[in-house]
């Protein structure tokens, strides 16, 4: 049997909110709920199991592989709601876009601070 990454926990203040936020911006199917989670699923069998927290919240980096089509409409998203988008992890570059092995890519965060990030090619695949 091959390793695959089956899910994870995504902490969040409302885990039905920031599970709406993250499909809404995706355009994935709604969030399901699965005992104390509201589960994301993606479309490599993946899903993202969002659960309310009390506590103090440790932002995470998730990064999603798309399509240059998934790309515009996704980054069009972005760009209509007016979020704040960097081309790096560090937010060194606001407002930009990052064209790292001949791709594109984009960070920016969930309501709890999570850094989300969209790309094009895979960090080391290209040009």
């Amino acid at each position: 049997m091959a390793i695959q990454l089956n899910h994870t926990i995504v902490a969040a203040r409302d885990k039905t909110a920031s599970a709406a936020f993250l499909t809404d911006l995706l355009g994935l199917p709604a969030a399901s709920p699965f005992g104390p989670f509201m589960a994301v699923q993606v479309d490599n069998d993946v899903t993202l199991d969002y659960m309310d927290s009390d506590g103090e919240i440790i932002p995470q980096h998730y990064a999603f592989l798309i399509s240059e089509e998934e790309f515009d409409t996704i980054f069009g998203r972005i760009t209509e709601r007016g979020l704040a988008y960097w081309a790096d992890p560090q937010k060194a570059k606001p407002g930009e876009i990052n064209h790292a092995d001949g791709g594109r890519g984009v960070y920016f965060d969930d309501p709890d601070g999570h850094k989300l990030e969209i790309l094009t090619r895979p960090y080391g695949s290209g040009n």
